[in-house]
């Protein structure tokens, strides 16, 4: 066999530069550092805090009490001109059944916390069995469009490590052209900042950053568009 053809001149010999142990000690830190980086700033980066304040205050029925309070406390420091209460129907044998849907629930919260009735707008979105936050969008869009609201300022009341997907499946619905905000209740079941030492905050962290992946990069609606 020729020693330069090996293998009758199927293969040939190429020199490999491999990292020495010092190379390999860098590449590992610098994995590290690169991870620890990841996870003190997940939640921040699922917990998007930016707000547009205008026209539309959008809150989500099936919301915490915490994040309702908060959207009405914005409401009346903001002046916005309406408030959409979006979710659809609520489950049987929940305590809120005498209301039907989340969005009819979510406004007769806003009516206890002393918001004005005549700016409050219950838009429930019909029963499916995924993609709520979907499903209460294209409901929101079809009330826009009757309303001659399409080109409103519309901000999300967001709920912690749910805000950024919560906008991102809002603007997949309501279209680019659509200006979305989203106000970020601070957290108040476990610390933001160590989020991974509380078996709540790990789970709601790891959840969120799957849903997340998927609705930024898998996600297709299936839902009919009105």
């Amino acid at each position: 066999m020729n020693p330069k053809k090996p293998f009758l001149g199927l293969l040939q010999r190429r020199q490999c530069i491999v990292p020495t142990w010092r190379g390999w000690l860098l590449l590992l830190l610098g994995i590290g550092l690169t991870g620890l980086f990841i996870v003190r700033n997940l939640y921040g980066f699922l917990a998007v805090n930016d707000p547009l304040p205008g026209d539309i205050l959008v809150i989500e029925g099936w919301s915490p009490d915490n994040v309702i309070e908060g959207a009405a406390e914005d409401f009346r420091k903001a002046q916005y001109k309406r408030v959409c209460l979006t979710g659809g129907p609520i489950d049987f044998g929940n305590a809120m059944r005498e209301h039907r849907t989340y969005a009819e629930y979510a406004k007769a919260v806003c009516v206890k916390l002393g918001l004005p009735a005549e700016v409050l707008h219950a838009i429930p979105a019909p029963g499916v069995e995924k993609d709520r936050s979907y499903a209460s969008a294209l409901a929101l869009r079809q009330w826009l469009r009757e309303n001659a609201a399409t080109d409103a300022k519309i901000n999300i009341a967001g709920n912690g490590a749910h805000s950024r997907r919560t906008r991102l499946i809002y603007e997949k619905a309501l279209g680019t052209g659509v200006r979305i905000g989203i106000s970020n209740e601070p957290e108040r079941t476990f610390d933001p900042k160590r989020w991974w030492a509380s078996s709540q905050g790990f789970r709601i962290v790891m959840d969120e950053t799957i849903a997340y992946t998927y609705a930024r990069f898998f996600f297709s609606p299936k839902l009919p568009q009105p």
